[in-house]
């Protein structure tokens, strides 16, 4: 591709994350089936979840902080019983105990409806998050805690779906800044018995749906054509006074 910075590819880009990946991992593969280094994001996923991850490409970059604020929604599964240390299954389970026998769906439901609206939310040890320059994750990896200030999100949909207890189905939406993980987690707790996060996958970020991304292998297999096609001008993905 041409590498004159005039005429290098620019804008939004929708990619449907696989399992396992971290979407480093993700922005990494673009920067090499674009052949450009100027590739960013705008939001991470854990590795364990998959779908939306907004990419940067060229000048779209500039774009990031306002794609960023969007809310996202997401599909997911807890299991109740069962405390990791990350909140979710790719953590060692710290603890294990039993699920109170009168819990029904019902009962779930009240629970869970304590976690709408505004509310503060502490982060996870295994989280990117920096404190004092420190990643908190590597901390926690050498068996570190440090205090980490609760931060300010907002719930708007918290839904659960079948429910086959210990495990139950959700939607969720959710402003930027909050632990998906880190909800369920405290969910459990709530309710006497732990719980963590099993599956999870970004279906929207704002306006912008999964149903419409491509995996990283699809966009291996597109031709120059295609992938310019695929991008969303950096003026059509935000308000005019944004890119001012």
């Amino acid at each position: 591709m041409n590498q004159n910075p005039s005429t290098d590819p620019s804008g939004v880009l929708l990619v449907d994350k696989s399992a396992g990946m971290t979407s480093h991992d993700v922005v990494d593969r673009v920067r090499r089936i674009f052949r450009m280094k100027k590739v960013g994001h705008a939001g991470t996923l854990d590795p364990m979840a998959t779908g939306l991850l907004i990419i940067l490409v060229g000048k779209a970059t500039k774009v990031s902080q306002y794609l960023m604020s969007l809310d996202k929604e997401y599909e997911g599964t807890f299991r109740l019983g069962q405390s990791t240390d990350s909140h979710d299954a790719d953590g060692e389970i710290v603890a294990e105990r039993v699920v109170p026998a009168g819990l029904d769906g019902e009962t779930l439901r009240e629970e869970a409806k304590a976690f709408m609206g505004d509310q503060y939310q502490t982060p996870p040890m295994f989280s990117a998050k920096k404190i004092a320059g420190q990643t908190l994750y590597k901390l926690a990896r050498k068996g570190k805690t440090v205090e980490r200030e609760p931060r300010f999100i907002h719930v708007s949909r918290f839904e659960l779906q079948d429910m086959k207890l210990p495990d139950a189905d959700f939607i969720l939406r959710c402003s930027k800044g909050t632990y998906v993980r880190t909800l369920v987690h405290d969910l459990g707790e709530k309710i006497g018995c732990g719980g963590h996060l099993i599956a999870l996958r970004r279906t929207a970020i704002d306006r912008f749906s999964v149903a419409d991304a491509k995996t990283v292998d699809e966009l291996k297999q597109m031709t120059h054509e295609e992938l310019i096609r695929a991008l969303i001008p950096s003026y059509q993905a935000v308000p005019s006074q944004v890119i001012a």
